[in-house]
């Protein structure tokens, strides 16, 4: 691998941590399976692709992106309480919904390009250019992450992030103690996919388009990325587990890059979807071999 293509991995990598702390915050904090992630983060893309492309504030497109996710993670969350229905089943019914949405979205088309038009990490990268050259983006979206881990960990230490902790860890206690875990599970959703949609949103001003299938595969990437964080880094702190979240998605994506461009090691790119199995594989195995020593 070139320096070029390990810089791109890394800030694939951090843009990817957005998704694989969502998936965190459902999988782990929430104990709830979400599956609408492949959904809400094309969702992200597409609301903010579209309104750059209609003439919007990119950064007031954003922030669109952000609160769409927010919704579909709550739509989820009602079809799941209100309704009674199995959390997976709620998770594909929003992702299903959205793929539909997407296009509409998008004006009726299946992608949207905004080649000519100012983004947000366009234009912060034109501001950083001259500092730091070819690393600007790396560096940009290292400061985001540190943003993002420092919000989410203050408001999982909060009154209401605990009690969501403690919906999660325990429903049932959590209503004895005068929590509504219902309510929890939607604050939950909520802000799991709209971290997502923002993800979604920031892949897609820095490649400048918006594609209805960009999404296919991100609740594997998102939980590749967090098992191999708790598989390299291990811990039983909030704000060590946060991190482990991006610096499983960096080394996620990059192990991806080692695949597509491995021809020295006899692979191909049609072989990613084997080398994420094998990754995953080994991920869940390693710490049950570790323990058994």
């Amino acid at each position: 691998m070139t320096l070029f293509q390990l810089t791109g991995a890394l800030e694939l990598g951090l843009i990817y941590g957005l998704v694989a702390l969502g998936v965190y915050l459902t999988f782990r904090i929430l104990n709830f399976p979400d599956l609408t992630v492949d959904g809400s983060f094309p969702l992200g893309a597409s609301v903010s692709i579209s309104m750059i492309s209609l003439g919007y504030d990119p950064i007031f497109a954003t922030g669109a992106a952000l609160l769409a996710g927010c919704f579909a993670g709550v739509i989820t969350g009602i079809l799941a309480t209100r309704f009674k229905i199995l959390d997976l089943i709620a998770g594909i019914i929003t992702m299903t919904a959205l793929y539909s949405i997407n296009i509409r979205i998008m004006q009726g088309k299946p992608n949207i390009s905004i080649m000519d038009q100012p983004t947000v990490i366009g234009s912060l990268k034109s501001m950083l250019y001259p500092y730091l050259g070819s690393f600007s983006l790396t560096v940009l979206m290292v400061v985001v992450i540190f943003l993002v881990i420092y919000g989410v960990y203050r408001f999982l230490s909060s009154a209401m992030g605990l009690a969501l902790r403690a919906t999660g860890n325990n429903a049932r206690m959590a209503r004895a103690n005068g929590i509504s875990d219902k309510t929890m599970i939607l604050v939950g959703l909520a802000l799991s996919n709209g971290l997502i949609a923002l993800g979604g949103s920031l892949f897609a001003q820095e490649n400048a388009f918006s594609d209805v299938n960009m999404g296919i595969g991100t609740i594997i990437a998102g939980f590749a990325s967090l098992i191999l964080g708790e598989a390299i880094l291990p811990a039983r702190r909030l704000k060590y587990q946060l991190m482990a979240c991006i610096a499983g998605a960096i080394l996620y994506r990059t192990v991806v890059a080692v695949a597509l461009n491995g021809s020295d090691f006899g692979l191909e790119a049609t072989d990613l979807n084997l080398v994420t199995a094998v990754i995953l594989t080994l991920a869940l195995v390693y710490p049950k071999l570790k323990g058994q020593k």
